[in-house]
């Protein structure tokens, strides 16, 4: 881009990439991205947050990364939505998300993405908000946050332990080549 960006476009152009993020952007991606300086987009993310005051969203730095997220005062509103609502079914992906993590369980966020083949942290959201999923300590080697499932999971099922589980195999016939995918890809 050889000539500089409006502070519109500018605007847009971060508002359209914030829409599609899974974890918060830095300033410096942002600024590499859309080749601009930092301060741009920093002043350009300032002048977001603040126009977006009365929303139900707000801008926000969390870990030095920007991301959307549901405004404060409107946390009942969106627990409710989550825990009930439409939402009580779990959705397609929720179900084999939740089926990821019961079969290779204890399993970090990004082992449950690389074998959905998708990201998977709004529905891991979900999943822990209803308490079937919770954090079970840390990998060594990552650092990584392991997830299980939750006995009320079980309870749900009418399971009395995970060996009750029945055999997924029939049901996802990828799964075991899968790890062995992901084993070759961590060697």
């Amino acid at each position: 881009m050889g000539m500089k960006m409006s502070n519109l476009d500018l605007e847009r152009s971060i508002e359209a990439i914030l829409m599609v993020v899974d974890e918060p952007v830095t300033e410096l991606t942002l600024a590499s991205v859309l080749e601009v300086t930092v301060d741009d987009v920093i002043s350009a993310l300032d002048r977001l947050a603040q126009s977006y005051e009365d929303r139900g969203f707000t801008l926000k730095a969390i870990n030095g990364g920007w991301r959307f997220y549901s405004h404060p005062d409107f946390s009942s509103v969106v627990e409710k939505f989550v825990l009930d609502g439409q939402q009580n079914r779990l959705t397609q992906a929720a179900l084999e998300t939740l089926a990821v993590i019961a079969y290779r369980q204890p399993v970090s966020r990004a082992r449950v993405s690389a074998i959905r083949g998708v990201n998977v942290e709004a529905v891991m959201k979900t999943l822990i908000t209803r308490g079937l999923v919770e954090e079970y300590g840390v990998e060594s080697e990552t650092g990584a946050i392991l997830y299980k499932t939750t006995s009320y999971f079980l309870e749900r099922l009418g399971l009395k332990n995970l060996e009750d589980l029945p055999a997924l195999a029939p049901y996802l016939p990828d799964l075991d080549r899968l790890d062995e995918v992901l084993d070759s890809l961590t060697d």
